[in-house]
């Protein structure tokens, strides 16, 4: 493997192509770190540390990459563009004209794109309004449990209305330019920009996690440690099978075997194969999960508000259904996983139209007639594997809270143990590691693994060794990383020990 990844170096198109998305990511690092102004962040982070169990401020935070308790530009993240999208892709199966486009090639998709970058600025446009809104007079509302009296104001500003504005556009600003990094991404870098934003957001975090978990194992003299080593060990081996649990669940699928007919076309007999049909066992990928979660984050608050208002105990009750310290919470979130995970795969797989694409190809699954049989038969077989699959989804999303809640760990720790940040970031990594081998079996090199399609294509031919006197001239490259490890390092020491 650390052969394949000095390979890429050896590759120009591909070399450059990782130091354009080094240099983007680099850019979205400092916007997450530049504090809008009239904001002073020191109140909600001190606020966040004291909040040992706050997941949904938590869960906010990781996706914004730290920007949010940065009170940053790029506080809002690039969660308005993701929106954007879903909205869109859900209504291309609800409104006619967006299906037409949909089928109409690149053309279409260009203009589908367009209208998803319009929706974006509105979407950024009011939730960046609300936001500051909020931070200047209610920040209970979007952080609960922050007392202004206790913790100070967040809004330092004195003319309200001139903040509201400038800091309505920063954000909406900040979103745009996070929109436009990802597709410069996409376009020269390597992997999808979108996606690797988000994952670098999450991962971000990381790092604090493990400074926080080793505060926890070792503990000042005199005093007892919160975490035993035997414990702390159980926990990485804990952490890793999370991780490969998630890759075998991501990469796993189910094989439907395809039968080509012969045809006879002029002399040539063409067809006659035998290929396959992979139906992903998660079809959904995260998509339940974050559907999920904002539906539970809404009722909870909606019903706290109405017994605030109305002092009716009724409301009260039902406000702790949704607390994630009771039993229903669970359930409930199980049983909107299961149904997102059904309604996600209803609205995306079409097994009659790829039944009719088989028909069309001369292809059938053996055993099964084609046409309409075929499409029922791949109806049976997805709703099947949607079953396996939810379930799945709901395991990775509830392991964070119950791990939180019975050892008692911090949930910014408990976080990378599942959840919807971690099966974005393993599914993101396992897409760009892809992207990347495909470069690199192109130009005859290995790939990272040693079994499989990597190695059967590197059969044969004499193994890649790395060439020193090639990685010499590579001084323009490593001469800006370590530029860039080395203030990054400085400035860690500073934050920690210093300041």
């Amino acid at each position: 493997m650390l052969n394949a990844f000095l390979n890429c170096l050896k590759i120009p198109e591909l070399r450059g192509r990782i130091l354009t998305t080094f240099g983007f990511i680099f850019i979205a690092r400092i916007g997450a770190a530049i504090p809008l102004p009239g904001i002073n962040p020191e109140p909600l982070q001190r606020f966040y540390e004291s909040q040992s169990s706050n997941a949904i401020l938590g869960l906010f935070n990781m996706f914004t990459g730290g920007a949010l308790l940065n009170g940053a530009v790029f506080a809002l993240g690039i969660m308005p563009y993701i929106s954007a999208s879903i909205i869109l892709q859900l209504m291309t199966a609800v409104v006619p004209t967006l299906a037409r486009l949909q089928q109409e090639g690149e053309i279409g998709r260009q203009k589908i794109t367009q209208y998803t970058r319009y929706l974006t600025i509105g979407i950024a446009l009011v939730q960046g309004l609300l936001m500051t809104l909020a931070l200047a007079n209610y920040p209970e509302k979007i952080f609960p449990g922050y007392d202004m009296a206790t913790w100070g104001p967040i809004v330092i500003m004195q003319n309200e209305i001139w903040f509201i504005l400038t800091s309505t556009l920063f954000l909406t600003g900040g979103t745009i330019l996070l929109m436009w990094i990802g597709e410069q991404i996409t376009q020269k870098g390597v992997g999808n920009g979108i996606s690797l934003l988000i994952t670098i957001g999450i991962v971000a975090d990381f790092p604090n996690a493990v400074m926080m978990a080793f505060r926890l194992i070792t503990a000042p003299e005199g005093a007892e440690a919160t975490m035993s080593i035997p414990k702390a060990v159980l926990m990485v081996f804990l952490f890793i099978a999370v991780v490969a649990g998630i890759v075998a669940v991501t990469q796993a699928v189910r094989k439907i075997p395809v039968q080509y007919a012969k045809r006879v076309v002029g002399r040539k007999v063409m067809g006659g194969q035998s290929s396959f049909l992979p139906l992903k066992v998660n079809y959904s990928g995260v998509m339940p999960v974050i559907f999920a979660s904002a539906i539970l984050l809404f009722p909870g608050q909606i019903l706290e508000m109405l017994y605030g208002a109305t002092d009716i105990q009724f409301f009260r009750n039902a406000a702790q259904v949704f607390n994630p310290q009771k039993a229903w919470y669970y359930i409930i979130y199980t049983l909107l996983i299961l149904g997102f995970s059904y309604f996600w795969v209803s609205i995306m797989f079409k097994p009659i139209q790829i039944a009719d694409e088989l028909k069309k190809n001369g292809g059938y699954i053996p055993g099964v007639r084609p046409g309409e049989p075929t499409a029922k038969f791949l109806d049976f077989v997805m709703t099947r594997l949607t079953l396996a699959g939810s379930f799945f989804l709901a395991a990775i999303a509830l392991f964070p809270n119950l791990i939180a809640m019975s050892q008692n760990i911090p949930q910014n720790i408990a976080l990378f143990f599942g959840g919807t940040g971690t099966l974005i970031a393993v599914g993101v990594m396992i897409d760009t590691m892809r992207q990347i081998e495909t470069f690199l079996l192109q130009r005859h090199y290995d790939g990272f693994l040693k079994k499989g399609r990597s190695r059967s294509r590197a059969s044969g031919r004499t193994r890649q060794l790395v060439d020193t006197s090639e990685l010499k001239n590579l001084g323009a490259l490593w001469t800006p990383l370590a530029i860039i490890f080395v203030v990054g390092l400085v400035s860690w020491v500073l934050r920690e020990f210093v300041l």
